[in-house]
């Protein structure tokens, strides 16, 4: 009986070590993915206009850890855009004269960010050609760019009025971002190690990306965090 179980353990060893050493250490892949985004303010008067269109690419790796468990990483390029409006305060000079109008500010944000994910990714066992996953951690990104729609609503004598400026915001925008990453998906395999990936994550912000304080009441300081969810599309070999 001991040799027995002694025999069956050895070979569930044996096995289970040969469905491991089938999985490759290494895989990596590129990756597309259209997405909705917003901007949620943290700031007292500010507020969120709404969700728009976003897109992201880059590109995708997976590092085995065990044979249904792998660190999962990459390099993303992300444009995220979003809405808020806040109180404003603007100072208009017309000769020697400085008249100080307040109203309301619409800012149009596009965000493009540099984002590395760093996720544990946990896979069911293959199904045929099908494989599910779930992935969960947080990100990294680098702001390399930030443009703003603004445009001023105000009123005068009864009367509302509105001025619309592009602007630059870069240096008014926090170089880093951290997000939660909550993800899950499906690969079919179109060959033995090479399979398309199809999956929904959602990122939600959870640092503050904007610098100074508001100009009509400058004991407000200014937060807001992005948020997105995307549909990834791609192919990992």
């Amino acid at each position: 009986m001991k040799k027995t179980a002694l025999l069956f353990t050895l070979v569930s060893l044996l096995m289970a070590h040969t469905a491991f050493s089938q999985v490759k250490p290494f895989r990596f892949g590129l990756k597309v993915a259209p997405a909705i985004s917003w901007v949620s303010p943290d700031s007292e008067g500010y507020k969120n206009k709404g969700t728009q269109a976003g897109f992201s690419w880059g590109f995708i790796s997976d590092i085995t850890i065990t044979e249904n468990y792998f660190f999962a990483t990459g390099f993303n390029l992300n444009y995220l855009n979003g809405e808020i409006s806040y109180p404003f305060q603007n100072r208009v000079v017309n000769g020697t004269d400085t008249t100080t109008i307040t109203g309301t500010m619409v800012s149009d944000m596009k965000l493009r960010y540099i984002d590395i994910p760093l996720t544990l990714k946990m896979k069911t066992n293959r199904f045929d050609k099908m494989q599910y996953y779930g992935q969960i951690g947080f990100s990294l990104a680098f702001n390399i760019k930030t443009k703003t729609e603004e445009t001023f609503q105000y009123r005068v004598g009864g009367v509302y009025e509105s001025e619309t400026n592009e602007r630059d915001r870069t240096d008014d925008t926090r170089l880093l971002k951290a997000s939660l990453v909550l993800g899950g998906g499906i690969e079919y395999y179109i060959d033995n190690s090479t399979s398309l990936v199809f999956g929904l994550t959602y990122y939600n912000g959870i640092s503050n990306i904007m610098k100074g304080y508001n100009t009509v009441d400058d004991d407000v300081k200014q937060k807001a965090a992005p948020h997105f969810i995307e549909l990834t599309l791609g192919v990992i070999f």
